[in-house]
């Protein structure tokens, strides 16, 4: 991968910050923009984030209709299907449901909102197909979905969609402002940064249903993982990559730069029993930025712990919360509107695709779930390795083959155990013996 050091991040971020913040602080839910046809959508992945997302994309501008779903299980299309009035025609179950939504010709805009691990055939697919696309962070679990997301990030662009991610602090106005102010040098160049996600349990209930169900044959190896995703490594990515991306790509959008090595520990001390498949509980990163400038990334998922979720970036004038608070020298508080960036990032994407100037977040997701995956994969082996061997040489693969069924028996694979768990591909160094 390009690494863009050798410019500062003031000259790369200051133009395309500012891009991407105009809409963000100037576009309005009823976009008055040139082509303004009615924007019919299709919603790949129909649960709470995809019925979410659904919402809000209806939310955030006039003429848009919901128009068709697809998810691999039926129960899961009814609170759209209901609330929408979307015909049965046009509602598509079973791992293959979304290849039958992307050919209806009448839709302009896919929602991707299905497990992660799914997105890159499934975004390769909208992509061929000549669809705008909302895709929901995050893109992949592997470093070959990231090869793949990056492809069609690249075709998106020489076909002119619009592709916005649903990292919806890159269209909140406080963060914007702050991060202008940044690139613009209002804390000096970065010398260090730290992000988290510390948070309690989740999904408890749920992972005990879906275990019971499990158990009872009621579901099979594969209908139980895809239900519970969420401990499910090669559909999540690990709660590092499934929810603390947010932080990372925040790290990544204040330094114009992604990590050029990287450096993890982690565990699954807590969350231990069998219906909590097989992701970690905690994690602990040291990303290394351009200039050997480090960031501290932590992110846990344990009950009756203290709660953190925020980004922090230091440099030589001062330091930012990133989202609306700058200290030192240049000492600055947002005090604009901040509507709601769930529904912002909608409106921002129908305004680009409207107006004919397409705003494409393809590669910059991709990047920043590739930052996160590489802290999971070091914390798993705990080894330190670089960006460019990982990209060129690790050869985990955890796209779903194009046969899977939901009947089909695929155990799930234990958790990783650190200095057990070998990455693939990786080659252990020989130490030099002492003369």
């Amino acid at each position: 991968m390009a690494h863009r050091q050798k410019l500062t991040r003031r000259e790369l971020l200051k133009s395309s910050a500012m891009a991407a913040g105009t809409l963000a602080l100037t576009g309005t839910p009823l976009a008055e923009a040139r082509g303004s046809g009615t924007i019919r959508v299709g919603v790949v992945g129909c649960g709470g984030r995809g019925s979410g997302a659904a919402n809000d994309c209806v939310k955030s501008s006039r003429g848009v209709e919901i128009v068709a779903l697809a998810d691999p299980f039926a129960d899961q299309l009814t609170r759209l299907k209901q609330q929408y009035n979307v015909p049965n025609s046009r509602c598509f179950t079973g791992l293959d449901s979304y290849k039958k939504l992307m050919a209806l010709d009448d839709i302009n805009l896919v929602i991707i909102a299905s497990p992660p691990g799914f997105k890159p055939p499934q975004f390769t697919e909208a992509v061929n197909r000549g669809k705008n696309v909302f895709i929901e962070k995050p893109v992949a679990t592997c470093p070959t979905g990231i090869k793949v997301m990056l492809e069609a990030s690249e075709k998106a662009v020489e076909k002119g969609l619009a592709v916005v991610a649903g990292t919806q602090r890159r269209h909140e106005p406080k963060y914007v402002e702050t991060m202008k102010r940044i690139h613009d040098g209002a804390i000096g160049e970065i010398v260090s940064a730290q992000c988290y996600w510390n948070m309690g349990a989740l999904w408890v209930e749920r992972a005990k249903t879906n275990w019971d169900n499990y158990k009872s044959g009621k579901y099979s190896d594969v209908e139980w993982q895809i239900r519970n995703w969420l401990f499910t490594g090669w559909l999540s990515g690990d709660h590092i990559v499934e929810q603390h991306v947010h932080n990372i790509d925040v790290i990544n959008w204040a330094f114009g730069a992604i990590p050029e090595q990287v450096h993890g520990v982690g565990g699954r001390q807590y969350r231990t029993e069998p219906q909590y498949g097989n992701i970690f509980d905690h994690f602990g990163v040291e990303f290394f930025y351009p200039n050997d400038v480090r960031t501290i990334s932590t992110c846990r998922q344990i009950d009756q712990t203290t709660g953190n979720v925020s980004e922090r970036v230091v440099g030589t004038k001062g330091s930012s919360d990133c989202a609306g608070s700058i200290k030192g020298e240049n000492a600055w508080s947002y005090e604009g509107p901040n509507p709601n960036p769930y529904v912002v990032e909608h409106t921002d994407l129908i305004n680009s695709i409207r107006s004919g100037n397409p705003l494409n977040e393809g590669k910059q997701v991709t990047e920043s779930t590739l930052c996160a995956i590489m802290g999971r994969e070091s914390a798993y082996s705990r080894q330190q390795f670089n960006t460019s061997w990982f990209m060129s040489r690790c050869t985990l693969n955890n796209l779903p083959p194009d046969d899977m069924k939901l009947s089909d028996s695929r155990p799930l694979e234990p958790f990783a155990i650190p200095g057990k768990y070998q990455m693939p591909g990786w080659v252990q160094p020989q130490r030099r013996r002492r003369g």
